[in-house]
């Protein structure tokens, strides 16, 4: 009886992990705090959608423009090379580190 408790509150847990990770969060606070692992989970559109949403901030914060050219392609390179080694360490912290060892190579914000 208890090993069956267990498995479904297991599975109800797991599942409801899933549906959250499927949606975006709608705040900086929420999606601060979004491991490398949990944005893994997320749908591929959904995850981009949040990758973009963190480096805006963080570019905003630092002062610089993340371009549509080769040199935003190597960010994205750093912070997926960042997550792998570190999967459970944010995206936000990721996505920062990544722009401040590319800072001189960024256009400043106008």
């Amino acid at each position: 009886m208890t090993s069956r408790f267990l498995l479904a509150a297991s599975a109800l847990l797991l599942a409801s992990t899933a549906a959250q990770a499927q949606v975006a969060p709608t705040n900086f606070d929420q999606a601060a705090y979004i491991t490398c692992r949990e944005a893994q989970a997320m749908q591929p559109a959904v995850r981009q959608q949040l990758a973009v949403y963190l480096a805006d901030h963080a570019a905003r914060h630092r002062g610089v423009a993340v371009p549509d050219d080769e040199r935003g392609a190597q960010l994205a390179h750093l912070v997926r090379g960042g997550c792998t080694l570190a999967p459970d360490a944010y995206l936000f912290t990721v996505i920062d580190r990544a722009l401040v060892s590319e800072l001189s190579k960024l256009p400043k914000r106008k």
